[in-house]
C-alpha cells in the first residue's frame, strides 16, 4: 500500500522551471495552486492579463488533488434545510449556482481540451437508516418543485438495480453530477496556463504581503519579490504565510480515503451496475466511486484529525473496516493507495467570496469544492476586473470562528458530537 494520493500519482508531472520573474509588475498574483488558483490565474489570462502565481508546494498538491474525484451539483447542506434556513428563493440561487458550476467544468474540459476522464455519472445519496429516507423523501419533493426535476427517489428495492450493498434503505439520485480524474485535471489547467503565459512559482510560499505608496502589492517569497496590481488568495485558509484573518474563518478537517487495486469488470458490474458517484447519509459517512481504471476509491472523514502520515494509516484502517463491512465481496481486495487532506470548512458550510483590506479571496468550499473552484475562476476574474458579479457566496460580513486562532483544537470534541448525532438520528 502506498502512502499518497491517488490522483497525484497517476497524473503527469507539471514543470514550471522556466517561468521568470516578470520586469513589470503584474496585473494579478494569485497566491495558491489549486483549483480556484488556477482556473482564475487561465481566465484572466485569457483576457490579456498578465498573471503570476505562487504555490507554498506543488500545484494541486492539497485539497485539490486529494478528493474523490466527485464533481456534483447541490450543495453540502440538504436542501429542504436550506430552504428553512434561507428561504424558497435564497436556496433556489444555491442550488442553481452548483448546476452552473458542473457545466462549467464541462465547457472548459471541452474547450481546453483537458483529457482527464470527465463523465456525466450523477450523484445518488444512500440512506443509511429508515429515518434518513423519511429525510430523502422530504428532499426530493423539495428538489423537483424548485430545482432539480430529474432528481430520482430510489426505495430499497429499485436500488438494489444500482448498488450491490444490502445495507441501505433507499437513496436520491440526482443525475447532474459529474466525476473526473482531479489530478489530470490540474495538470490539464496548470499546463493551458503556463501556455497563456502564466508565470507559474512552485515551492514558493509567500511569507509577507506590503502595499507600496503607489497602492501596488509587493508579495515576498524565501526566493523573490513579485510587484502586482491586485492579488487573489485561494489558499483555501489553511496554507502557510501572512494569512491568519482567513486561517480564523476556516476550519481545516481532515478527510481521508483509499483505493482498491484494479477490479474486474464483472466485479464492478456486480457492485455498481448504475457506476454513479455515491455519498451516504450520516454525519461522519462515506463517500466512493469507480475510477476510469476500475478501483474503488473510498473515503470519508474516517476521524476528526488533521492529515499526516500517522493519521493518513489510522484513517486508512478505519476506512478499510467500512469499505469490508458495506461491500463484503471485496474484503481480500489488496488496497493500492492510502492518503488524507484537508477540507476547508466555513462555519455555515457555505462558500465565501469576496474582499479584505484590497484582497481578493475565493474558499471554504466545504467538501464541495471540485466543481464549485474551478468554477470560480471566471467569476473572481469578473470581480478582479471590476465587472458586476452575480454570485450567491459574496461575502460582506465574515466573522472569525469563536475560539479559533488558527489551529483546530476543538476538531476532536466535533467528531464526538457527530458521532453522537449519527447514534441518535
Amino acid at each position: 500500500m502506498k502512502s499518497a494520493s491517488f490522483w497525484l500519482e497517476t497524473a503527469p508531472t507539471v514543470s514550471t522551471t522556466e517561468s521568470a520573474l516578470p520586469e513589470q509588475p503584474v496585473d494579478v498574483l494569485v497566491v495558491g495552486g489549486g483549483f480556484t488558483g488556477l482556473s482564475s490565474a487561465l481566465a484572466l489570462a485569457k483576457r490579456g492579463a498578465s498573471v503570476a502565481l505562487c504555490e507554498a508546494g506543488v500545484v494541486g498538491g492539497e485539497a485539490s488533488g486529494r478528493n474523490g474525484g466527485q464533481c456534483n451539483n447541490g450543495t453540502a447542506q440538504d436542501y429542504a434545510g436550506l430552504v428553512a434556513a434561507y428561504g424558497e428563493q435564497k436556496a433556489q440561487s444555491f442550488y442553481q449556482f452548483y448546476n452552473q458550476a458542473v457545466d462549467s467544468v464541462e465547457r472548459i474540459v471541452t474547450s481546453e481540451n483537458i483529457e482527464c476522464d470527465f463523465r456525466r455519472a450523477g450523484k445518488i445519496k444512500l440512506a443509511a437508516k429508515p429515518e434518513h429516507f423519511d429525510k430523502l423523501v422530504r428532499t426530493h419533493e423539495a428538489l423537483t418543485k424548485a430545482v432539480d426535476p430529474g432528481a430520482t427517489l430510489l426505495d430499497a428495492t429499485a436500488l438494489q438495480k444500482e448498488i450491490g450493498s444490502d445495507q441501505f434503505y433507499g437513496g436520491l439520485l440526482t443525475p447532474k453530477g459529474a466525476q473526473l480524474h482531479v489530478g489530470k485535471m490540474v495538470y490539464g489547467l496548470a499546463s493551458r496556463c503556463l501556455e497563456n503565459g502564466v508565470a507559474i512559482f512552485q515551492h514558493q510560499p509567500v511569507i509577507n504581503i506590503d502595499k507600496t505608496a503607489e497602492q501596488n502589492w509587493v508579495v515576498t517569497t524565501p526566493q523573490q519579490t513579485i510587484n502586482a496590481k491586485a492579488i487573489l488568495i485561494a489558499t483555501g485558509g489553511s496554507g502557510p504565510g501572512p494569512f491568519s484573518w482567513f486561517r480564523r474563518r476556516i476550519v481545516p478537517v481532515g478527510s481521508f480515503a483509499v483505493t482498491t487495486e484494479p477490479l474486474s469488470e464483472a466485479l464492478c458490474a456486480s457492485l455498481f451496475p448504475g457506476n454513479r458517484s455515491y455519498v451516504t447519509s450520516k454525519n461522519i459517512g462515506n463517500y466512493f466511486r469507480l475510477t476510469a481504471d476500475r478501483r474503488l476509491l473510498f473515503g470519508g472523514r474516517a476521524r476528526f484529525a488533521v492529515s499526516n502520515p500517522r493519521s493518513d494509516l489510522k484513517s486508512g484502517e478505519i476506512l478499510r473496516e467500512a469499505l469490508d463491512e458495506m461491500f463484503p465481496q471485496l474484503a481480500s481486495t489488496k488496497i493500492d493507495y492510502c492518503w488524507g487532506g484537508t477540507v476547508d470548512m466555513s462555519a455555515d458550510r457555505l462558500p465565501k467570496v469576496g474582499e479584505h483590506q484590497g484582497m481578493f479571496y475565493a474558499m471554504g468550499y466545504s467538501g464541495h469544492g471540485v466543481q464549485m473552484a474551478i468554477h470560480m475562476g471566471e467569476v473572481m476574474a469578473d470581480m478582479i476586473d471590476g465587472k458586476p458579479v452575480d454570485c450567491p457566496w459574496l461575502t460582506t460580513q465574515w466573522p472569525a470562528v469563536p475560539f479559533h486562532f488558527g489551529k483546530p483544537w476543538f476538531l476532536p470534541f466535533v467528531g464526538l458530537y457527530y458521532k453522537v448525532q449519527d447514534m441518535l438520528h
